[in-house]
């Protein structure tokens, strides 16, 4: 299981994702762009870490740059770059391969 989830993701939805890991007692990480350094989202996360400047190909589409915030942080990966990251093979991923992937689900 997480502790913890990195969102790479901006305003609204990342201040939703906020709002529902502190009502699941997961503490969260924004992960951000320059541009984005005193937004909301950052200020209201537990932690924060910068990705890369305000272009979002070198930032918020910049996967590498994401896995290595997660694992810096020892955070779990949050939707959708864990759809992005990891194939939806039905392997497992163990701890010691990198970050993990937040469990999601598909509405009926």
């Amino acid at each position: 299981m997480f502790h913890k989830i990195l969102i790479a993701n901006r305003g609204e939805i990342a201040l939703r994702i906020i709002r529902a890991c502190r009502e699941m007692g997961i503490r969260t990480v924004i992960a951000h762009s320059t541009a984005d350094a005193d937004s909301l989202p950052v200020r209201l996360a537990d932690e924060s870490v910068c990705i890369g400047p305000p272009e979002a190909r070198l930032s918020y589409l910049n996967i590498p740059s994401i896995i290595s915030a997660a694992a810096i942080t020892d955070s779990a990966l949050g939707p959708p770059v864990a759809q992005i990251v990891v194939p939806s093979s039905g392997s497992s991923a163990s701890s010691s391969a990198g970050p993990l992937p937040v469990p999601t689900f598909s509405p009926m």
